[in-house]
Parts: C-alpha cells; structure tokens; sequence
C-alpha cells in the first residue's frame, strides 16, 4: 500500500514562468500547490494549460520569477542541482522515444538513465550494482525477455515500458509520467494502466500528467486541474472532476460519470 506522506518535494508559493523574452502573459500565473512524496497526484488540464511549464519547473528545467513573496523550492531548497534532481525525480516523457539511436539495445537503454545520456551506451562503464537496479526496474515493468532486442524493434508499448524501467532504475523519490498512454493502442495504454496502478499499490509516489481525466487511475486520490497557466482546482478527485468543472476546465459541455473509481467523460 502507498506510504504515509513524507516531505514536501515542490513547493511553490505565487510562482510566475515566463517561456521566452517576448512572451506578453507567464505559462504559469501566481501559483500556488505543494506535493509530498507519498501521495500520488495527476495533474489535469487541456493543451495549453501550463501542464508541460510546471513539469520543467518540478525537473528543475525552468525557473520561475523571482520577486517578493513568490518562491519555489524542490526538496526544501530554492538553488539545486539539476544531476541531483536527475537522482530524486525519474521523468518519462514521450518523445524521449525519438533521442535513442534505433540500434541501441533495449537493456542498454535503461542504464543510459544513471549517466542522464541519450543516444549509445558503447563506451559507458557500468557497475554491478547498477545493472542490477536495472534488472529490478525491468522486471517491475515486466520486460525482461526483451531485454536484447534493438530499442526500434519494440512496439510503442513496450518501448514506453523500458521508459518508465529507465526512470526507475535509480530508485527515485518522485516517478513523474508525461501523457504516459500517447501513441498506444488500446491493449498497451492498458497494460501501461495496470503497471502504473501496481507502482503505486507498491508505495512510488507519482506525478501524472494528463489532459484526459480517463487516464487517471482509481488509486490516484488528488487531482489538480490548470487553465490558461493557474491552479483551478485542488483536491480529492470527486469534487475536482465534476461535470460542471469539467466543462468549464475544456469549455465544451461534457458529463462526468464514476464506475470502479473510474471518471468517464463524453460529450453531452
């Protein structure tokens, strides 16, 4: 079962991000929210919302404004390093698919993650105890009989498995999954569910970002929803993904229905 909550791991208080010099409005706008390792959360919201913004800013890829009274720290400290934050916070996103080189072994894959390197592993050293932290996570996401096969060579699913395996290998504090389900048939975003939903039964507190309130898995309790870069809402699931603030959160008339701890929306 998840752990209790431990300690805070982003805090923001009135945070602004701008994306660029010319930008006339920040991607994300007097933010507040706090996450603590031990509580998994999805992150909601539409294309455009500020979703992508707040990941860079949980990886340590952005920064935010700095002026009076707005703050943001990551694992209490507001200066870090960004090969610490790599160790604490395992990041899937889906066009890391792209950065391997086709030939690179899927296994191989997996252990680029202690170097934060893409592309060939060839002239790499790896310890013993660091091929076995990527045998643990391999076996987590239930592909090691593919261990030897070309990364090309895989299907989506899989290959968003050995993702997922990568980010686990160092055993981080935070798994932090970017539209985990895009690209994937059916059969493969729902094996994808069912592994993800096992990781959080085993107590890895993740971060689920997401503009499809379906892919949020019963086990998931806390939803934050964001609009044109703000916080709309914070809380437990069922008071957050509401027909009516679904349908303000997408601004087209939906209906949300619960099954199974399962939110489905369809247009009304």
């Amino acid at each position: 079962m998840p752990s209790a909550m431990g300690e805070e791991f982003l805090n923001l208080q009135q945070v602004n991000v701008w994306r660029g010099l010319e930008a006339e409005v920040p991607a994300l706008r007097e933010v507040n929210l706090t996450l603590r390792t031990g509580e998994s959360v999805a992150i909601l919201g539409p294309n455009g919302s500020g979703k992508s913004t707040l990941l860079k800013l949980l990886t340590g890829e952005l920064r935010s404004e700095v002026r009076d009274g707005s703050g943001c720290w990551l694992f209490g400290e507001d200066l870090w390093s960004i090969e610490e934050l790599r160790h604490r916070i395992g990041v899937v996103m889906p066009e890391e698919v792209a950065r391997f080189d086709p030939e690179e072994l899927a296994f191989d894959v997996v252990l680029s993650g202690f170097r934060g390197a893409y592309g060939r592993t060839a002239f790499m050293r790896f310890s013993r105890a660091e091929r076995i932290r990527a045998s643990r996570a391999v076996d987590r996401m239930e592909v090691a009989e593919l261990v030897n096969r070309e990364f090309s060579a895989l299907s989506s699913g899989e290959r968003r498995r050995f993702l997922i395996a990568r980010a686990l290998a160092h055993e981080p504090e935070v798994l932090v999954l970017d539209e985990p389900s895009t690209a994937l048939d059916f059969a493969a975003s729902t094996e994808l569910t069912r592994l993800l939903r096992d990781l959080i039964l085993q107590g890895t507190t993740v971060v689920l970002v997401t503009h499809h309130p379906g892919e949020i898995p019963p086990e998931m309790e806390r939803v934050v929803t964001l609009k044109n870069g703000q916080v709309v809402d914070d809380g437990p699931k069922r008071k957050v993904m509401t027909t009516d603030r679904l349908t303000d959160l997408y601004g087209l008339p939906l209906k949300a229905r619960w099954a199974g701890g399962w939110c489905e929306v369809r247009p009304c």
